[in-house]
């Protein structure tokens, strides 16, 4: 599975982007997909997901701001980040869980993608 994101930038605080992440998976193995990010020197963190059946889940950091969605292929995945504020520089990864036929998940990461915030 490859993951292909796209859409990071520098924007000005209060400012907005849209990240995309298509995956070469058949919509009907891919149990979630979302968006993490890695700040310098900060671990990894979750900033949304999107389950098969839709559910979104998003950090308390980004809630109110960010929206997660898929297109209607459910293959790609976007995020608007609206409101966007220093704190959310970061590089940004594009993460796919993956049904396997012999029952299980496995986890696909994509490339990162860098967000800069700032004026």
């Amino acid at each position: 599975v490859q993951l292909q994101a796209s859409g990071g930038g520098l924007v000005q605080p209060g400012g907005s982007l849209r990240l995309s992440c298509a995956a070469s998976a058949s919509a009907f193995s891919i149990s979630l997909m979302g968006w993490y990010r890695q700040a310098p020197g900060n671990q990894r963190e979750l900033v949304a997901t999107i389950t098969s059946g839709g559910t979104t889940n998003y950090a308390d950091s980004v809630k109110g701001r960010f929206t997660i969605s898929r297109n209607n292929l459910e293959t790609t995945v976007s995020l608007q980040m609206n409101s966007l504020k220093p704190e959310d520089t970061a590089v940004y990864y594009c993460h796919l869980k993956k049904r396997l036929s012999g029952g299980g998940l496995a986890n696909y990461w994509g490339q990162g993608t860098l967000v800069t915030v700032s004026s």
